[in-house]
């Protein structure tokens, strides 16, 4: 009986899938976004940037989809945007709560945040209940006038405002300053922010930790499961981690005094080398800023700094390194010059499919570690499947160089492979807080003598 069944095909008893109706066919896709460090700017280069823009665009090539970005000024004219079926998806940094997952379709979560309380150092504020009688503005329609609605119940002395006028960032600086006493924001703000205001200090967190999410109007449902399967893809492919690699690993390197103590050089040291800086900067192609964030790195802009492995000078170059370019590396001059050329070298080196700025990132792990040893990390990244040209993939891997399991199989052996990835990590934060404060170049004196348009300086007022 056996041998006669097994021929047999036995029907299923399930019912046929309903055939779900063909998607209208798209024209082009629509987002709302607000400007903010985390979401949707202008980089130094005048490029445009951020997470989300990064996100947005990768999808509408995936979809093959013309793009529109919609940059509005708030939350609440975000989500009303998305409500009225202005746009299609709000990609703003926002948070996905109870009531926004009642009340509107969500993508998948990409990242995850917690809502943070902020006041001032030495505020000694330590709990909820330590909130009574401050001074607290959070921005209007966010998901901390939500979370403090919740809370108001059992702590009935919680008294706060919002504000449509003001971001987050606004509101933080405001802390900083004095005008408030606390804030609320989202971790991923702070970790920015807080490295250029240094003496803010986060004491509890106001949420547990909560997804941040793509919200979708109800006239684009049909976007809700491509969403889920592109979220699937770039978070298989690493491409989602890299991107949050790419804005936020380096901000990890924060500590308040190293922090303090940088913006107090800028003020006391800086000025005695930016002129060298600026001029090496452009004889080798470099941001003058970059030059001087790797000089910090490396001697805290001490020409007279000397390691136990025995470089020296602003840029801590090896007596051989120093020789090879021909520079006196005990000398101001010579050591910015040849630090800079050297960094450029390794720069161009690099494998010309690599893209900004993880050319620099890697050049700069070569720097510190050898170029070898880079070259040993990248063929190791390959081997355990991670991308080999971008930083987020390297950095992943350099820290097993000093494994034997791993540098038994290459090339160039151990490395103290932990110490470039700390080492590039401070340089970006360095860079990042130098490029937010400092001007990218000197502003041209006007020789004596020379006296401006009228007409030039009514015309140059009227667009500030």
């Amino acid at each position: 009986m056996v041998g006669l069944l097994s021929g047999l095909v036995v029907p299923s008893c399930r019912p046929p899938e309903p055939e779900l109706p063909a998607p209208v066919p798209r024209s082009g896709l629509v987002v709302a976004t607000r400007n903010s460090p985390t979401t949707y700017y202008e980089d130094r280069s005048g490029e445009l940037a951020g997470l989300e823009y990064e996100l947005v665009v990768g999808f509408a090539d995936w979809m093959e989809l013309p793009l529109e970005f919609v940059v509005l000024d708030s939350i609440g004219e975000i989500l009303e945007a998305v409500d009225t079926g202005t746009v299609d998806i709000a990609a703003a940094g926002l948070t996905r709560t109870a009531a926004r997952s009642a009340a509107f379709i969500t993508g998948p979560d990409y990242q995850q945040i917690e809502e943070r309380v902020v006041c001032n150092r030495g505020s000694k504020i330590r709990q909820l209940d330590d909130l009574f009688g401050k001074r607290i503005r959070i921005i209007a329609d966010s998901s901390y006038d939500e979370t403090l609605t919740q809370l108001k119940p059992e702590y009935p002395g919680l008294l706060w405002t919002t504000t449509e006028e003001q971001s987050t960032e606004q509101l933080l600086q405001l802390v900083w300053e004095g005008e408030i006493d606390c804030t609320v924001a989202d971790s991923n703000i702070l970790a920015l922010d807080r490295r250029y205001l240094p003496e803010l200090e986060t004491p509890f967190a106001l949420s547990s930790s909560e997804g941040l999410a793509w919200f979708v109007a109800g006239g684009s449902a049909d976007l809700t499961e491509p969403l889920e399967r592109w979220f699937d893809e770039i978070n298989d492919s690493g491409r989602l981690d890299s991107l949050l690699q790419k804005y936020y690993s380096h901000t990890d390197e924060f500590d308040y005094y190293d922090t303090a103590m940088f913006f107090k050089r800028i003020d006391s040291r800086l000025p005695l080398w930016e002129d060298l800086f600026y001029q090496a900067g452009i004889d080798a192609d470099l941001d003058w800023r970059l030059l001087a964030a790797v000089s910090y790195q490396e001697s805290h802009w001490d020409p007279e700094a000397i390691s136990i492995t025995g470089v020296r000078g602003l840029m801590m170059l090896t007596q051989e390194t120093a020789a090879d370019l021909g520079v006196d590396r005990l000398d101001p001059l010579g050591s910015i010059e040849g630090g800079a050329r050297y960094l450029g070298k390794l720069i161009r080196r690099m494998p010309s499919f690599i893209e900004e700025p993880d050319r620099v990132w890697l050049a700069l792990a070569a720097y510190n570690v050898g170029y070898s040893h880079l070259e040993d990390a990248r063929k190791l990244a390959v081997e355990l499947g991670r991308n080999p040209s971008s930083w987020a993939g390297v950095k992943s891997v350099l820290p097993l160089l000093s494994q034997p399991r791993y540098y038994r199989g290459l090339r160039h052996g151990y490395a103290r492979g932990n110490e470039p990835v700390v080492y590039v990590e401070r340089i970006r934060n360095y860079y990042d807080l130098l490029a937010e404060t400092v001007p990218p170049m000197h502003d041209p004196a006007i020789p004596s003598g020379v006296v401006l348009s009228t007409t030039l300086i009514s015309s140059a007022d009227g667009n500030r």
